[in-house]
């Protein structure tokens, strides 16, 4: 027995044959069997119940089978059309044809040839229904992937963006339009956290009203922010629960994702839809993700402000090193200067006689002296490397 539950419209004034072919050759097999004994009925009955296969008559009172083809195809319905004629009427089953009918049955007609006539017609709808289904479930799979897609094709945007954009108010929309793309929302904003005030500013936004997005570098408060930061846990809801949070003004779906570093939330990333449409699972994977290069981008963040703090404080090492080292120098050529004065006065002859060991070893004391002298002149106008 058919389990599907087709409906078929039977469309004949003679109550004989419409009682054979429905109650004797349909109804048996489960099929939903409507008759109607004239046209101008048949048209209002296939609008409502949208029948799978039309059995008509041609010779019809008022309204003949193939005007009521007319009459349906002019209501934008299709559907496989079976005519009955008598002998002496195959000129009208071509004219039927040409107006969409599928198959026709002489009359009078036996139960087994209706219900071969119908099977054939039915095999038309459930084919269609099928290629429809696929159809659509090609769309679906097709729409899915390019979603992956565009998915994939962000985070990896994101993580070489992570890697090359050292600007990080730049970074940080970045990061705010990757996360409210991956989860479809329609706005979303990121906050951080102050080190000396403990509160959470606003550092980047998408679509947020102007009035909200004034408060960039700001404490911005949400009403679910607050919850996220202490627990450093990923919040979903949306509808009922929601309208009890402020940010319920924004939209009817809010997702929180902490920006986490060792189990603390040192930021925080809100995205928001208008719709009454819950973030999944999947969201909920893309936005962590999301959230974990942000983490990545704010602790290499803080890694370069260490490097370059010690990089300035070994600059400035050397440079007061260097200028300690040029302070000696001078002290030691101003006193080497000083010292070879009197070795000078003592070598001139008119002063007083010298022995001649007296008169060598001044000699090379002042030789020394010289030498000295000249090496740290030397070192003092070498460039520095």
């Amino acid at each position: 027995m058919n389990t599907n539950s087709e409906k078929i419209l039977i469309v004949e004034s003679d109550p004989d044959i419409s009682d054979l072919i429905a109650r004797q050759a349909l109804l048996p097999l489960g099929y939903q069997v409507s008759v109607a004994t004239d046209g101008s009925s048949a048209i209002h009955q296939a609008v409502k119940l949208q029948p799978d296969v039309l059995i008509t008559n041609i010779t019809l009172p008022g309204l003949s089978g193939k005007d009521l083809l007319v009459a349906l195809n002019s209501h934008g319905m299709s559907m496989p059309a079976i005519v009955l004629a008598e002998k002496g009427q195959e000129s009208h089953i071509i004219q039927a044809f040409r107006l969409g009918a599928n198959d026709y049955l002489m009359l009078p007609v036996r139960e087994a040839e209706v219900v071969s006539c119908v099977e054939r017609a039915l095999k038309q709808v459930r084919d269609a229904r099928s290629r429809e289904k696929l159809d659509a479930q090609l769309k679906e799979t097709n729409a899915e992937l390019q979603r992956r897609v565009l998915e994939l094709s962000t985070i990896f945007a994101l993580g070489r963006a992570v890697m090359s954009i050292t600007d990080q108010r730049k970074l940080f929309d970045k990061i705010v339009e990757a996360v409210t793309t991956v989860t479809e929302a329609d706005l979303g904003w990121l906050k951080l956290k102050d080190e000396s005030s403990k509160n959470f500013l606003l550092a980047a936004h998408r679509n947020l009203p102007e009035v909200l997005a004034k408060q960039i570098g700001q404490p911005f408060e949400d009403g679910l922010s607050q919850l996220v930061a202490m627990s450093a846990e990923t919040l979903s809801i949306h509808g009922q629960p929601l309208q009890k949070f402020k940010i319920a003004d924004l939209g009817k779906s809010a997702m929180v994702i902490p920006v986490k570093v060792k189990n603390e939330a040192i930021g925080l990333l809100t995205v928001v839809r208008k719709a009454e449409k819950p973030f999944g699972n999947s969201e909920h994977t893309l936005a962590e993700a999301i959230a974990d290069y942000a983490s990545i981008s704010l602790v290499n963040a803080r890694l370069f402000r260490v490097i370059s703090q010690n990089a300035e404080t070994a600059r400035r090492g050397e440079l007061r090193k260097n200028e300690q080292l040029q302070r000696l120098r001078q002290e030691i050529q101003s006193g080497l200067v000083t010292a070879l004065q009197p070795l000078e006065w003592l070598l001139d002859e008119k002063s007083s006689p010298l022995m001649a060991t007296q008169k060598q070893a001044l000699e090379k004391s002042k030789g020394l002296i010289r030498n000295l002298i000249t090496s740290i002149n030397q070192e003092k106008n070498q460039p520095k490397s």
